[in-house]
């Protein structure tokens, strides 16, 4: 289980940097786009609970 919630952070940790970078090589009208913000920060809250959740797991 830890190696999953591990790997989900990651994965959305990347698309959120992905969703930044692309708005910095585009330009600010991207940025604009509701869709695209909600997917960003939906992508931001789940990277940030699967961390959470790791911090959280006891150690084994």
């Amino acid at each position: 289980m830890k190696a999953y919630v591990m790997t989900t952070g990651a994965v959305f940790g990347l698309i959120v940097v992905a969703h930044i970078w692309r708005v910095v090589e585009e330009g600010l009208a991207l940025a604009k786009d509701p869709l695209y913000i909600i997917l960003t920060i939906a992508a931001s809250g789940l990277c940030f609970r699967a961390w959470r959740l790791l911090r959280l797991m006891p150690r084994s």
